[in-house]
């Protein structure tokens, strides 16, 4: 399950596990506005759903039937998932702390040499996980379900909001989680209980990001775009109509976010310009070490793409 609102559906450790035959060195076919593309080595060529790292040389991105693929510095490489599921989020604490997630409950868990899969408490498709710390991760799913992972063992959370789906969370502690989803819906924890937020829109919020907790982006259909300043939400001018579905930033004033036909936004504390991708592709996740080092994937059902942006 991932946010593809274009169409219906909608840190040093032991090195990754990899497959050497299915090594490719990255290649720039696309060179626009300082962003690159680079080669995916997996064997399916659907596309990749999300991607997260802890350096710029310790990069992960998952996607269909189970793929993982791992970024050195230098170019990416196949790792052994164990799962044909599809994988829609990865996030972790560190590069020996990894989480990916995905359909039927799917939950693997990166050492810093193998994916294990662990068990989730639920069977419904999880979109995006995020945590505070290795003792307190979130993982929000279809059917408005968001599980909970104590360090222990995974729980299903009680949800007082109806929603007919949550696809992106973040936040910034324990007591400063938002999760959002379809309708406008945006919920806060406050580290007790998940409360309901009035967004302004009933467009679907596909992905939230932010510098800090007064300064939150959720970014959605339509080219919705709203801002956070700790009190509530209003809407920003993004300039477009294209679907946008995930957002990320290097400060409150460096922010991406991505979405469909190719569509590249940066904010730079003022305001929002659409910056050339060079390609037409869905990207559908954005994450970056820094401001001159951002990774955004995507691609159709017939093959993924894979953009890096240098500052340059």
């Amino acid at each position: 399950m991932v946010l593809i609102l274009c169409t219906s559906t909608i840190v040093s450790c032991t090195a990754p596990s990899k497959n050497t035959s299915s090594t490719i060195t990255p290649t720039s076919t696309i060179s626009t506005s300082g962003w690159t593309s680079q080669e995916n080595p997996a064997s399916y060529p659907g596309e990749l759903l999300c991607v997260w790292g802890t350096s710029s040389s310790d990069v992960f991105a998952v996607g269909f039937q189970g793929v993982i693929i791992h970024y050195d510095g230098k170019m990416w490489n196949n790792m052994t998932s164990g799962t044909t599921n599809d994988l829609s989020g990865v996030w972790g604490m560190s590069s020996s702390d990894v989480f990916a997630v995905g359909n039927s409950g799917t939950i693997l868990h990166y050492d810093g040499k193998t994916w294990s899969q662990i068990v989730s408490g639920t069977s419904v498709d999880l979109g995006r996980v995020w945590g505070s710390s290795s003792s307190d991760i979130f993982a929000v799913a279809g059917s408005g379900a968001i599980q909970h992972y104590d360090g222990k063992a995974w729980s299903g959370m009680t949800i007082n909001v109806p929603t007919n789906w949550f696809y992106d969370v973040w936040g910034t502690s324990l007591s400063d989680v938002f999760a959002v989803g379809t309708g406008g819906t945006i919920l806060h924890y406050d580290g007790k209980a998940w409360n309901n937020m009035p967004s302004g829109t009933t467009n679907t919020i596909g992905g939230i990001w932010g510098s800090s907790s007064s300064d939150v982006f959720a970014v959605g259909a339509g080219g919705t775009i709203l801002h956070y300043d700790g009190h509530k939400w209003s809407n920003m001018h993004s300039g477009i109509t294209n679907p946008v579905g995930s957002i990320w930033g290097s400060s409150s004033s460096d922010v991406f976010a991505v979405g469909a036909g190719g569509t590249i936004l940066h904010y730079d504390g003022n305001k929002w310009t659409n910056v050339s991708s060079g390609t037409t592709d869905t990207l559908i996740s954005v994450w970056g070490s820094s401001a001159s080092d951002v990774f955004t994937v995507g691609g159709t059902e017939n093959g993924s793409i894979i953009l890096h942006y240098s500052g340059q």
